[in-house]
């Protein structure tokens, strides 16, 4: 799961651990998830025109509609998720650009990940093979479905906000698992629920802004 990809890009050392810095005073604990940050090419991810804000704590444009979430929305989410009991098999609902995917190929064992547009998800594994990942798996499909015949998973991240939590991915998360997500409309906020041996346990956390999560394809 360790990998290298300092020396990838026109980024300094410097910008990285300016980022670290501020993850840190923005409350992110994890070591582990901290140093992955630092060593995550974000600026392959962006635009090149964008790509001297690529460290900046901010959300950028990706087309499509679609966003790439700042730093710390990402440090934090995936902090929460390596907090699941196991480090097998993580889904992410909403690849992207493919970034987040990168961040959580290098902390859990298998990556599934599925996207609505297959544009966005062609260029995303353009990326991954030239970041030479082999533990990612990703799919073209509807993230209020989910991967069923890969479940159970340890962790579910999902990129974009639904108005409601869909049941198929609840269905899909493993016990002991965790599930962190946005939800809501205009209002959203991130949750977390964690299955239990009986039931599921929800906690509220703090205000986010996300794009809305849509079902079918595009």
């Amino acid at each position: 799961m360790k990998h290298d990809f300092a020396g990838i890009g026109m980024t300094s050392a410097r910008t990285r651990t300016r980022m670290v810095e501020r993850l840190r005073q923005q409350g992110i604990r994890n070591e582990e998830v901290l140093g992955v940050m630092g060593n995550t090419p974000r600026h392959i991810f962006i635009d090149e025109a964008l790509s001297h804000r690529a460290y900046d704590d901010v959300s950028l444009p990706i087309g499509l509609g679609q966003t790439i979430s700042q730093p710390y929305i990402v440090a934090r989410m995936v902090e929460l998720a390596v907090g699941a009991a196991r480090r097998d098999k993580v889904l992410e609902v909403g690849t992207g650009c493919g970034y987040q995917t990168v961040v959580l190929a290098q902390l859990f064992k298998t990556v599934y990940s599925v996207e609505r547009i297959a544009q966005l998800l062609d260029r995303a594994r353009t990326r991954l093979r030239e970041l030479r990942l082999t533990n990612t798996r990703l799919r073209h499909g509807d993230g209020f479905i989910g991967i069923a015949e890969a479940a159970p998973f340890d962790a579910i991240v999902m990129a974009a906000a639904p108005t409601y939590v869909p049941d198929a991915l609840l269905q899909q998360l493993a016990v002991g698992g965790r599930m962190v997500f946005p939800i809501g409309n205009t209002e959203q906020e991130l949750r977390i629920i964690e299955r239990t041996e009986d039931s599921y346990v929800e906690s509220k956390l703090e205000k986010v802004r996300f794009v809305p999560m849509l079902p079918g394809l595009a």
